[in-house]
């Protein structure tokens, strides 16, 4: 398959996963995570930088009462996704090089991006990485 046929097949794909996102990422839900550290736990839909992001919230060791929020913006989203979609995996190493400002922003986008797509039934981790299903 080239890469636009690839790249048609992700953005179908992408529109039949929007209900599933929708339907299992609400407030409270809890985000797979693989290594240690505290859980990563869904605030709701909100904005960052300018955007529609979902929020997340993260332990803060300062304040454990006052959890530090974090998001995704859905451009994020989408780049995970597309990458994930065409190449089979989203690895940190590619996370870092390609999602410098989320990235930069918080180290924990990587886990919450991997984890919502296991979340959804897109993604499996495995050894550092989150695989596409049936890839």
């Amino acid at each position: 398959m080239g890469r636009k046929g690839a790249f048609e097949m992700a953005k179908k794909a992408e529109k039949k996963g929007e209900s599933r996102v929708e339907k299992k990422v609400v407030p409270g839900a809890v985000i797979p995570k693989h290594k240690g550290g505290g859980k990563l736990t869904v605030k709701d839909w909100g904005r960052r930088r300018n955007e529609k992001a979902l929020i997340y919230l993260i332990p803060n060791p300062k304040n454990p009462k006052k959890p530090s929020q974090k998001g995704i913006t859905e451009a994020e989203f989408e780049q995970a996704y597309t990458r994930i979609m065409l190449h089979g995996e989203f690895t940190r190493e590619w996370f870092d090089e390609n999602m410098k400002e989320s990235a930069k922003e918080a180290a924990t986008n990587f886990t919450a991006i991997g984890g919502i797509f296991e979340m959804v039934g897109i993604a499996d981790y495995d050894s550092g990485a989150y695989k596409r299903k049936g890839s």
